[in-house]
């Protein structure tokens, strides 16, 4: 698989050869993509910002397959609801481009609307 559509596909073929597209609501993916979603930050609880960055290989490879599980129901839900995700993207670079002007934000975490221009 060599593309966002190649991968969709293998997950629809997937999921119709279980009979599963019954349950694959955007409620149910959307539930499911926040179970994953804490699946992998399980793997960083309780380590220093130090270790996070150092992981051991079996950490490594679980964030790896809880990365892959996200992806997928990500890939999922763009599909029940019609969302380019390219696209989506794309869009969402250029709005956060204007919330975050690099040379205002440069360097810092602050959200957008904590910066005096963007209140």
């Amino acid at each position: 698989m060599n593309s966002i559509d190649d991968i969709r596909q293998a997950i629809d073929d997937y999921a119709t050869e279980r009979d599963w597209n019954q349950f694959h609501t955007p409620k149910n993916l959307a539930m499911a993509l926040s179970v994953e979603a804490s699946e992998l930050l399980e793997i960083f609880q309780w380590l220093t910002a130090e270790e996070s960055q150092q992981l051991t290989s079996e950490k490594q490879q679980q964030a790896k397959h809880e990365l892959a599980d996200i992806f997928v129901y990500l890939i999922r839900i763009a599909d029940k609801l019609d969302v380019d995700l390219i696209e989506a993207v794309n869009e969402k670079m250029v709005i956060n481009r204007q919330k975050y002007p690099a040379d205002q934000v440069k360097g810092s975490a602050k959200k957008y609307n904590e910066y005096p221009d963007n209140s």
